[in-house]
């Protein structure tokens, strides 16, 4: 593991349940620290997938954050005020990005069964295999990465998304942070 990364040494002294353990600044401090690398890690990761799948899929040209939202109605069509709040977004920000999705035939509007002034968003066959496309090349550019790490690294990687999945739950359900 490279001295970037390295893991901080474990506190000394009792440890669980029954020994509440209250950090001191040089630990807090130390959290803040590795909270950063993880936020620099996580950006660069972001943005190197962003851009080499621009360069080796040039037909790729969908906004992030139009990506997420196709992700996000492949599961079953919904209101555009229930896609901001699973996006976290403005409800006129996720409105702008459905005219767009609208523009290019990806989704359609569907009358909503419980109420007939709104509609639901859904997907439509061209907007499911878009976004079927864009995770296959994904997953391949993906994959070609992992394949240039050594054996070791390509492991670690693997072996820590439990870890991060858990971390991706805690952060979007701040008030449910069970393991």
């Amino acid at each position: 593991m490279s001295p970037q990364f390295e893991a901080l040494p474990a506190p000394s002294g009792p440890s669980g349940p029954s020994a509440p353990h209250a950090p001191s600044a040089l630990e807090e401090a130390a959290a803040v620290e590795l909270a950063q690398r993880l936020t620099d890690v996580i950006t660069r990761l972001r943005r190197a997938l962003r851009s080499s799948i621009r360069t080796d899929y040039p037909w790729e040209s969908l906004p992030m954050a139009q990506v997420e939202l196709l992700q996000t109605l492949a599961a079953a069509p919904l209101r555009v005020g229930e896609l901001a709040a699973r996006q976290r977004l403005a409800p006129n920000t996720v409105s702008g990005l459905i005219g767009k999705l609208l523009e290019a035939g990806f989704v359609d509007r569907q009358p909503d069964p419980g109420d007939r002034r709104t509609a639901r968003i859904a997907l439509t066959d061209a907007g499911r295999q878009q976004l079927r496309d864009w995770q296959r090349a994904h997953e391949h550019r993906l994959a070609d990465a992992l394949e240039s790490l050594s054996p070791a690294d390509r492991d670690a990687a693997m072996l820590a998304l439990p870890a991060l999945d858990r971390l991706a739950r805690a952060l979007t359900a701040p008030d449910d942070r069970t393991p």
